[in-house]
């Protein structure tokens, strides 16, 4: 018993302890992108705006103008793109459903040759094929994520994906204008903010890529940091030649 135990232990913990992070990015690639993306380009705006000497007011207006058409922008790009996409997707699936209705014998010759590439016995590979081939819905689900690389019942919504990338674009576009909005007359606190938020975005970054989250950090930090100070330069040389 002892042996058996001993032998099952290992399996047993590598069971409970074996997880992997989500490659996919899942929720979280996204909305910390588009949160990013927001930070980023507001920051640059207002800071080139800023270095051609202009009042606080307008540094205001511009950060809030560029919350508002960056965020419209990226919900218009994102759920165009999404939607584009689902409907090429469901164009082939249709055609996909065709080709098993019409040739149902070569659709599975089909399924059961790729079973065969992938290293499992003709024999057992055709009668794989065939039992998964009598239901025309999962049939019609193997070939698609076999052959397209997709899976028909989890395609991505167009009106969640331009909602969550307008949510976290305004988002991170609202920081460097929020010490504006609580009375600020100065760049620096809106830049400290960003700067913050950058860094909190690269960090959070990490958790989908194998970097640590102070490198992740840094690097977004300097990113965003020299997207500022060249905007801020090419704002102070534009405001002085055209004054």
């Amino acid at each position: 018993m002892s042996v058996i135990d001993s032998a099952e232990s290992p399996h047993i913990a590598h069971r409970d302890n074996h997880t992997h992070r989500d490659v996919n990015g899942g929720w979280l690639r996204p909305a910390v992108f588009g949160a990013m993306d927001g930070l980023v380009s507001n920051l640059a705006l207002m800071t080139g705006v800023a270095g051609g000497a202009v009042d606080r007011q307008t540094i205001v207006i511009t950060g809030l103008a560029g919350l508002a058409a960056g965020a419209f922008s990226m919900a218009a790009g994102e759920y165009t793109s999404v939607a584009s996409q689902r409907d090429l997707v469901q164009a082939e699936l249709e055609v996909e459903r065709r080709e098993l209705r019409k040739h149902p014998v070569d659709e599975l010759e089909e399924l059961a040759a790729l079973y065969e590439s992938r290293g499992v016995e003709p024999a057992l590979a055709r009668e794989v094929a065939e039992q998964l081939s009598r239901d025309p819905e999962q049939a019609l689900e193997i070939h698609a994520r076999e052959e397209l690389g997709v899976d028909p019942d989890d395609l991505p919504s167009p009106l969640v994906a331009a909602v969550s990338s307008f949510g976290s674009f305004a988002l991170g576009a609202l920081l460097p204008v929020l010490p504006y909005l609580l009375g600020a007359a100065a760049l620096w606190p809106a830049l400290v903010l960003a700067l913050i938020g950058l860094f909190g975005c690269g960090a959070v970054v990490a958790r989908v890529t194998a970097r640590s989250w102070w490198y992740s950090g840094l690097r977004q930090l300097a990113l965003g940091g020299a997207a500022a100070g060249v905007t801020y330069a090419l704002g102070a040389f534009f405001g002085t030649a055209v004054g």
